[in-house]
């Protein structure tokens, strides 16, 4: 969460176990203690907090690499030191990003000549990528518009409403119209047809996902481009196309090679990708690539000299590691194409074994694709008695995290769970997840129904001898839920007892 809470009053100290060799005296929890503290203490104390946390392996809710080889592990603590913007002083750093870079395009399809270089930067996240790359759209259109004497203070963007939330912080932060394509049943990535139907003269681009955090799917950009093609043709405009492939840019070059969604069509004009999902790096690594320089106006890119040398810089923030651009270089030498080639279809064959061993079962309908990011998302076909929400919470008792959620507008009615599949999940860990799902389920079919079941969402009164039905709102129906939900939980707790 980015806002912060405290405890209750009476949970204001943090109490050390094994820490008690060395300080016996507890510390506040919110407050900076008056004293130092043997580094052995402070060690200890937090190394004890921190085995609460879940287990990052387990973790089938995130896409973000959580383990790398110690040779790599070793090389990021080693420049963790470093600070990446200050290029003057590690100029080899630069390089390898500048490397980096020119990888991602040539992988891309970047129109590059043969002494060309590629236009792009490194970022903590797609979130500043996509960031960076909204405004490189919105100032386009603006200076556009303004030489033609048009008003230029209603941009908007067209997505669809399966888009992550970095879209919508873009949108609210930036003041650029969002309008979404709704989803439908079945149907639960962006329609590119409905796509260009909303597209207006203040449309700065369209932004198509490869790779849905919701299921997976690639939305069709190839499509999308031959639609727009023709609607620019008609209007005279020129709408172009950012490609969000945050999940799914190091995997399509790999096991979707002849799948047109990059730069080989002409209207896409930028692309994100997470170097820390499938680019197979720890957490705070994305890149943006431009199509060409004229695609990222240069009034946007700032050059500094207070640090030695002049410093071009397109970035939101200033300072950052330099440990995960050495990282996603490691990566893409150390494996190659022919290695990333291999692990991008083991995580495919590893969730064919899972998508099969949930259709085993004959409790759930998978919503997810074969072809897509390789993940698998799924729905009980039967949710009248329990629901997916209950299958997500009795999983953590196993110690896997896989999340349970509903479709945003207009799916809201479909509810899903999802297991995405990365490189360090295993055949023999898909096996045990579906052999814990089974246990889940048949635990489920022990326990009463649902307490959704047994609570009446609509108040009857007699009025005359006329009984009058009075809807709850949903606000009072969910805290009557989630209070029934609860007493159900503390008394089966009090029965099973623990210790």
């Amino acid at each position: 969460m980015v806002l912060s809470k405290t405890a209750s009053e009476s949970d204001v100290s943090v109490h050390s176990t094994f820490a008690s060799r060395y300080v016996r005296a507890s510390l506040p929890r919110f407050k900076m203690p008056e004293n130092s503290i043997p580094k052995e203490a402070a060690y200890q104390i937090i190394n004890d907090e921190l085995m609460l946390d879940g287990n990052p392996r387990l973790n089938l809710a995130s896409f973000v690499t959580t383990w790398m080889e110690p040779e790599c592990d070793k090389l990021m603590m080693e420049a963790i030191n470093k600070n990446y913007v200050d290029m003057d002083e590690y100029p080899v750093t630069t390089e390898l990003q500048n490397r980096c870079v020119n990888m991602i395009a040539h992988l891309f399809n970047a129109p590059l000549g043969d002494s060309e270089t590629a236009i792009g930067v490194g970022t903590v996240g797609s979130s500043e990528a996509i960031m960076l790359a909204g405004l490189a759209f919105k100032r386009k259109w603006q200076n556009k518009r303004k030489a033609e004497g048009k008003p230029y203070d209603k941009p908007n963007i067209v997505t669809g409403a399966n888009v992550q939330v970095c879209w919508e912080k873009f949108a609210r932060y930036f003041e650029v119209e969002l309008k979404e394509v709704k989803l439908r049943d079945g149907y639960y990535v962006m329609d590119p047809a409905k796509a260009v139907e909303m597209v207006d003269e203040n449309t700065i681009c369209v932004a198509a996902i490869l790779g849905s955090t919701l299921n997976g799917e690639f939305e069709d950009v190839k499509l999308l481009n031959d639609l727009l093609i023709e609607k620019n043709k008609q209007t005279g405009w020129d709408t172009p196309i950012h490609v969000d492939a945050a999940s799914g840019g190091f995997i399509a070059p790999f096991i979707y090679p002849e799948l047109e969604w990059d730069f080989r069509l002409p209207l896409v004009k930028s692309i994100n990708v997470s170097g820390h999902k499938y680019g197979l790096v720890y957490a705070g690594i994305g890149w943006v690539i431009w199509r060409s320089k004229d695609d990222l106006p240069e009034e946007l890119i700032f050059h500094i000299n207070y640090l030695g040398a002049d410093q071009p810089t397109f970035t939101l923030n200033f300072s950052k590691g330099s440990s995960q651009v050495i990282a996603q270089y490691y990566q893409l030498i150390r494996l190659g194409y022919e290695g990333y080639r291999n692990i991008m279809e083991n995580c495919r064959d590893n969730m064919l074994v899972l998508k099969e061993g949930l259709e085993k079962t004959g409790r759930f309908n998978i919503v997810s694709k074969d072809n897509g990011v390789p993940l698998v998302a799924f729905s009980l076909k039967d949710n009248s008695c329990h629901n997916e929400f209950e299958i997500s919470e009795m999983l953590r008792r196993f110690g896997w995290i896989v999340p349970a959620y509903t479709m945003p507008p207009d799916a809201e009615h479909v509810t899903v769970l999802r297991v995405v599949i990365r490189e360090d999940f295993s055949r023999a860990l898909a096996e045990r997840l579906v052999h814990d799902i089974d246990k889940v389920l048949n635990e489920l079919d022990t326990l009463p129904a649902r307490v959704t079941s047994k609570i009446s969402i609509a108040e009857e009164k007699e009025k005359n001898g006329t009984i009058l039905v009075t809807k709850k709102s949903d606000l009072e129906t969910q805290r009557e839920i989630t209070t029934v939900w609860r007493k159900f939980v503390m008394e089966r707790k009090k029965m099973n007892g623990v210790c």
